[in-house]
């Protein structure tokens, strides 16, 4: 492990990359049981949803470890989840086993740009500011889902969101494990958030916000998950809808994947080099997902948290994917992690994120304007993937105006022209 990891060459040691694989681990074990709620609105059983859900994250996170050896954690994506029931099942009209055939597809040709200069091309022509845009975009998203789960931003009938109630149990626990989790990370504590984690949950118990004694074991039911493995359908190949979803889900994929890998890899691991091979490892998963009965995925951005924890290499990833696989025997436990224990991780993410705000060129409109509508339209829409378009046609547009067209690259105007074409889509299934 020491010598196909390369710790020393990176400066980690067994320790603090399995530090950070229980943090990744702890930030994004959520996930394991929301994917599998969103996905039984699809007329399907959750407890086999469940295991697809950890079968596809720890063969994806174990993927990328030996692909690019970078810490990080490849999970079933919480948009493309949505996009999957809601658009693709609930809307268009698919089976849930036609929408794994959709699924399937996707991943080949998401795999075809992953292993050709395509996904060079459209690295390099991707302007820097849309990059670093893309980055802060996704920190703001992430601190507004911090927010949501802590109880500090609530809805409101007449201006959307306001403030909650700071008198609520809830509310008190989030400030409590917000000011710990603060102290710990600034003090440069090893393993900060998750101490936070493990702290915030006792203090939760003895606030009476969760109940230990509820807690029931259940084993998983593999004869129920014999169903959804393997069970792709492709009878509805021959119809428009299916294409429909198939092209949607296939340009979700890759920006997304390309936004959330520049900003985990480029920015926070400063190793560009081994974006290329996670790419390639996501889009294999993506088969594999398919395969195994569950939704898309990415490198989720909850992993961010073990890579601000000190993680640098695969062998964080690989913790990671075992610690997946023994969580199947253990989801009720898992499921008593408060979320206002976990939304000051999301929101320190967010703001770790957002300091490639520095980079980007205030003085240049052509430049500030589309990086703008990326920043705020990413969390303000609820989708990465819509604020990343809204820029991405922005962009061109821009320079055209102030006759430099020039400066735009030919996969910049393919990339605005099928971000336009995505949006017409959009409008037209719902």
């Amino acid at each position: 492990m020491e010598k196909f990891f390369k710790l020393k060459e990176h400066n980690v040691s067994f320790k603090s990359e399995t530090l950070a694989a229980l943090t990744s681990y702890f930030a994004s074990v959520y996930i394991l049981i929301v994917n599998a709620s969103i996905l039984s609105d699809s007329n399907v059983e959750v407890q086999p949803l469940i295991i697809a859900t950890v079968l596809s994250s720890a063969l994806g996170t174990i993927l990328v470890a030996f692909f690019s050896n970078a810490p990080l954690i490849i999970m079933p994506a919480m948009g493309l989840n949505a996009l999957f029931t809601y658009t693709m099942v609930n809307n268009l009209g698919l089976t849930f086993y036609e929408a794994l055939g959709s699924v399937f597809i996707s991943g080949i040709l998401f795999l075809i740009i992953a292993v050709t200069p395509i996904s060079k091309l459209l690295m390099e022509g991707i302007p820097d500011s849309i990059k670093e845009s893309i980055t802060i975009g996704i920190g703001l998203f992430i601190t507004f889902l911090g927010l949501q789960k802590s109880g500090i931003v609530v809805a409101d009938s007449s201006t959307l969101i306001s403030l909650g109630n700071l008198k609520s149990p809830n509310v008190i626990l989030f400030i409590i494990v917000m000011l710990l989790t603060i102290i710990l990370f600034i003090r440069n504590v090893r393993g900060s958030f998750l101490i936070s984690i493990i702290v915030g949950t006792i203090i939760a118990s003895f606030m009476g916000i969760i109940d230990l004694k509820s807690l029931t074991y259940t084993m998983p039911d593999f004869k129920e998950y014999k169903n959804i493995f393997f069970s792709m359908d492709f009878s509805a190949i021959n119809n428009l809808n299916f294409w429909i979803s198939t092209f949607s889900l296939t340009l979700v994929l890759v920006f997304e994947n390309l936004g959330i890998l520049h900003a985990q890899v480029n920015v926070m691991l400063d190793k560009p080099e081994k974006t290329s091979k996670a790419l390639k490892a996501v889009s294999i998963s993506t088969i594999w997902c398919a395969l195994l009965g569950s939704s898309p995925p990415v490198s989720v951005a909850e992993g961010t948290a073990g890579i601000a924890d000190g993680g640098r290499t695969g062998f964080t990833a690989i913790i990671c994917s075992l610690l997946f696989l023994i969580s199947l025997f253990f989801i009720p436990f898992i499921s008593i992690i408060p979320d206002e224990v976990l939304a000051p991780i999301l929101i320190i993410l967010g703001c770790l994120m957002s300091q490639s705000l520095r980079n980007i060129n205030f003085h240049d409109l052509s430049e500030f304007l589309p990086s703008f509508l990326i920043i705020v339209l990413t969390p303000l829409t609820y989708s990465i993937v819509d604020g990343i378009g809204f820029g991405f046609i922005a962009y061109p547009i821009c320079k055209i105006c102030i006759k430099k067209g020039n400066e735009v690259s030919l996969p910049m105007y393919i990339a605005s022209v099928a971000f336009f074409i995505y949006f017409i889509i959009s409008a037209y299934i719902n």
